[in-house]
Order: C-alpha cells, then structure tokens, then sequence
C-alpha cells in the first residue's frame, strides 16, 4: 500500500504551477476590465488544480499498465513502481475529476450551463491523453492538447466566468501561459525519448528526434515573451515587466541547449514551471497596478 507521500508524490507537484498559472492569468485580465470575481476565481482554481491531479493520476494508470513506466527515469510513479495498484490510482484520478466537475458545475450554474460541455471536453481529454485504446499522448497530440486546455481554455475560462465577455488581452495571456505549459511537456518528453521509444509511445519529441525538440523548447520560450509583448502592447506597457520570466527561464534554455539528457533534465520541469508562475504572476501585478 502507497504510503501518503508516495500518493503525494505520485500527484506529481511540481506540475501543478502549470493548473495556477492560467487561472492567475485569467484573472489578471478580469481585473484590468474591473469585473474581478474572487470566488469565481477561487472555484476556477479548484477545477485546474483537480484537473491536472487527475491528469497526472490517469497517465500514472494508463503508462503503468501498458509497462510504459517500467524503465522511467523521472519521478516515481505509482503503478509502474508497484507501489499502489492499479485500481487505487485510477479511482485517485477520477475522484479527482468528480471535485473538479463538482466546482464546474457551481460556475457554470452561476454563469452559463454551456460551460457544463467545456468541463466535460476537458475531463475527457485529461483521460484520454494517455488513456482508452488509442491515446492521444502516444501520437504526438499532446502538446496540441496542453496548449489548447491548460492555455486556451483555462485561461480564457477563466476571465470569461468573471467578466461574462469575450476579452482579447485573455487570448493573448493565453498563448504566453499555454507556450510555456507545452513547454514543460515537451522536455518531459525529451527526456522520455528513449524509453518511450522502445514502448511505442510516439510523443511529438520521439516523432521530432532529440535536436528538433531541444528547438522547439527554445521556441516556445520565445513564444511566451513575445506574447507578454502583445499583451503590453493591448493594455499597458508596465505589463512588460513580465518579460521577467526569462530570468528563470535562461538555465532551463542553457541546459537544453547544452544537450543535457536523462535526470539531467529533471530540474528544467522545475524552472519551467518556475517561470510559467512568474510569467502569470509578474504580468497579473501589472495588469491589476496599471489598468
């Protein structure tokens, strides 16, 4: 049986930066068009925190029983260690999802049912990124996916369940936080390219090879600082001071680029997700002094 750090442990924390970054952002942007909502905000948290434990718990499941995880190299995982069984961790994941559609139905209740079908979309697409009989992780879609629902959908969700209305500074916020969310993912797969080559599990970086990868990574990190330009650009320029971000973005590109590989790269999850905070946190300062 897992011990409570294992299950901790198992949750993966360190991901989880990437499930408040986006509802940080979301709310910056409600607070620069003066209709921040707290408690909307705080019910928007729940629902991407549970989601990204409840992503972690189901890829943690669905790896572990397809032997995914028998040679991993990153954090332990539950299934693949043998520490918790199989069932265990996928009822820990969609007791997870159930807080989280428990949190999306009080917004949507409170701000429009139609929110119940995005809330549906996005349980669905945390289950099937490595679950059912054709995952989408294992096609090289993930990153498609984080973008789209830790950057698109969370931040943009965010504002929208605050202000009611559609805002273009959320679109850009969007891009810069689900630039930097798709980052984490792929060097998490970098690392991964070896042995998920041998398990068949075709991630966007085992389908990419080693060198293009280690480019897109930079290229993302580039992404998400010209997207803190547009917003700037859109509302204040102070909002620049989020460009902050690339100082603890700078050693995760350095070693990156450095050809690390392995636990080599373990800390570049870290700092990524380290700068994506910084990135919500630093331009939300601004938007919320400036607007």
């Amino acid at each position: 049986m897992a011990t409570p750090g294992e299950w901790l442990s198992g949750a993966r924390p360190r991901t989880l930066p990437a499930a408040i970054s986006p509802v940080l952002a979301g709310s910056g942007v409600a607070a620069y068009v003066d209709h921040f909502v707290a408690w909307k905000a705080l019910l928007a948290l729940v629902v991407s925190l549970a989601l990204q434990v409840g992503v972690n718990y189901a890829n943690d499941y669905s790896d572990g029983i397809r032997g995914t995880d028998d040679s991993r190299v990153g954090p332990m995982r539950l299934v693949g260690s043998g520490a918790a069984s199989p069932g265990a961790v996928k009822r820990a994941a969609f007791l997870a999802f159930g807080v989280a559609a428990a949190a999306g139905l009080a917004l949507a209740a409170a701000t429009a049912w139609w929110l119940l079908a995005v809330g549906a979309v996005s349980v669905l697409a945390a289950w099937f990124y490595t679950g059912g009989a054709k995952p989408y992780g294992y096609l090289g879609l993930g990153e498609v996916m984080v973008f789209v629902f830790f950057g698109l959908v969370a931040v943009v969700g965010t504002t929208y369940v605050q202000t009611q209305t559609w805002e273009l500074a959320a679109l850009y916020a969007a891009v810069g936080i689900g630039a930097l969310a798709c980052a984490i993912l792929v060097v998490n797969n970098l690392r991964d390219i070896p042995t998920d080559t041998v398990a068949g599990k075709r991630t966007l970086a085992v389908v990419l090879g080693d060198r293009r990868t280690r480019l897109l990574y930079v290229a993302l990190v580039v992404a998400a600082a010209l997207a803190v330009v547009a917003l700037a650009a859109l509302t204040s320029w102070c909002v620049l001071v989020g460009l902050l971000f690339l100082v603890l973005a700078a050693p995760g590109v350095r070693v990156v680029l450095s050809g690390a590989t392995g636990p080599g790269l373990i800390p570049v999850l870290q700092s990524t997700g380290t700068a994506e905070l910084a990135w919500a946190a630093l331009t939300t300062a601004a938007l919320v002094l400036c607007g």
